[in-house]
């Protein structure tokens, strides 16, 4: 029932920008947060930004400063706008959400950015 829809990945040349976006369907209530983790070929998963419900945020160290994690709760969805980027940020992007009514973790099917020249 619930689904997670990810777009906005692609290939970006160093310095460059993208915004991925994370749109949220189904019987869901509320959320009550939002994360979005990356994974590398041989890497563990790792957080990069998160957000609650109440608007705290929360960024990996190697990415503050030039990620910015946000959300629109009258189209919900969430984005992850990163700028700077780097041949180290290259990964499969995926969002994750919790909700009000239940503990599971929802994931959306990941989103290949690359950073390359």
């Amino acid at each position: 029932q619930v689904q997670l829809v990810e777009s906005g990945g692609g290939l970006v040349q160093p310095g460059g920008s993208l915004r991925l976006s994370c749109a949220v369907s189904g019987n869901i209530f509320r959320v009550t947060y939002m994360g979005w983790y990356r994974q590398a070929p041989g890497k563990q998963r790792e957080l990069v930004a998160a957000i609650t419900n109440d608007g705290t945020t929360n960024y990996a160290e190697s990415v503050k400063g030039r990620f910015s994690i946000s959300r629109d709760t009258a189209k919900n969805t969430g984005y992850l706008q990163m700028n700077s980027l780097k041949p180290e940020d290259t990964a499969v992007y995926y969002c994750k959400i919790n909700t009000y009514r239940s503990p599971v973790d929802y994931w959306g099917q990941g989103a290949q950015v690359t950073v390359s020249s």
